[in-house]
């Protein structure tokens, strides 16, 4: 195979010059540009990275496949956190990430995943159900999911049962009794974690749950968060505390409370879920679990690395990443 020097050699121009034509700099000529790029050609030279895949069998990319429902794309504030982690880590080791979808070009994730030619995919906030992700999850592709879990499938949890536990045990420590939840989508691995750890805790600690104290709602949607908690606040019997499926969600919540004169916490308490800094800017401050979303990302980059250049010894674990309860000001003892 040809290299840049040889091309140097037979244009009469220097490895810099080579470099800076193939590179379509604009402080090389036109003319020198054709010239080197013919050569190239009959030299049968090709860049680096095409070498490389061509010596390796490898491409040195990642697939990313990221579609949530709420189409917030790369502002979603937990994933984006949790794919740059994923990202700086999949750098440092010499890859590059490219999106996976199925939409523009008609063809399936793992039609897509194949055209790009990509080492493996990471999968995180999707369908899971889907016909299209459970295909692309059980192909010969390596494939992390982040927040599910397939069976015999790796995968990075953020530990949302401990989570909520915690959550809720804060809650229970001021005297709140009557605690209502708004959670997210029910499909979702990640809701139906959040759902369970809060009955489960509250049954443990001796409290009923009235039905009509759990609304099915959706992850970033302050707009549904409004309704609901109007619908809440107009029970007969209308909770003490609030907890929303996260955030930013949360703030549909408190928008409501202020246009009905409700103070936080003096006459209701609130909490959210994620730990994003935008809760935390609030006054007050928004009680909350703060997930790592650092360590999840960059756990899923090493697992599904690990799984393209070692996969006779890739053990195919579901790592839990704990996160952590920021108890702000937004949660005081009910009247």
């Amino acid at each position: 195979m040809a290299s840049m020097k040889e091309i140097a050699r037979q244009c009469g121009v220097s490895v810099a010059t080579v470099s800076k034509a193939l590179n379509d700099q604009h402080d090389i000529s036109e003319e020198t540009k054709k010239k080197v790029r013919k050569a190239a050609r009959e030299l049968g030279y090709l860049p680096n990275s095409f070498a490389r895949a061509l010596k390796t069998n490898r491409t040195f990319n990642l697939g990313v496949l990221f579609v949530d429902e709420a189409m917030s794309g790369l502002t979603h504030d937990y994933f984006s956190h949790v794919l740059n982690s994923f990202k700086v880590t999949a750098e440092e080791q010499g890859y590059d990430l490219t999106f996976i979808n199925s939409r523009k070009r008609r063809m399936t994730y793992l039609e897509h995943a194949r055209y790009r030619g990509v080492d493996g995919v990471v999968i995180a906030c999707v369908n899971f159900d889907s016909a299209e992700v459970v295909e692309l999850v059980h192909s010969d592709l390596p494939v992390v999911t982040i927040d599910h879990s397939f069976n015999d499938k790796p995968a990075v949890i953020s530990d949302n049962i401990t989570g909520m536990k915690e959550l809720v045990n804060y809650v229970y420590s001021f005297g709140h009794r009557k605690i209502a939840y708004i959670h997210g989508e029910e499909h979702t691995a990640v809701t139906k974690n959040r759902v369970g750890s809060f009955y489960r805790t509250l049954k443990e600690l001796g409290v009923e749950v009235p039905e009509e104290y759990v609304r099915s709602g959706s992850y970033r949607n302050p707009d549904l968060c409004y309704r609901l908690t109007n619908e809440l606040l107009d029970l007969p019997d209308p909770p003490t505390c609030i907890l929303y499926p996260d955030d930013f969600a949360c703030i549909g919540g408190i928008n409501a409370l202020k246009d009905r004169n409700l103070r936080i916490p003096e006459d209701i308490s609130i909490a959210g879920y994620d730990g994003l800094e935008a809760g935390q800017l609030l006054d007050p401050k928004l009680a909350t679990i703060e997930q790592d979303t650092n360590l999840i990302g960059k756990y899923a980059a090493e697992q599904l690395i690990d799984m393209i250049e070692h996969p006779k010894t890739t053990l195919f674990d579901r790592v839990s990443v704990p996160g952590r309860l920021l108890p702000g000001k937004s949660v005081t003892s009910p009247k």
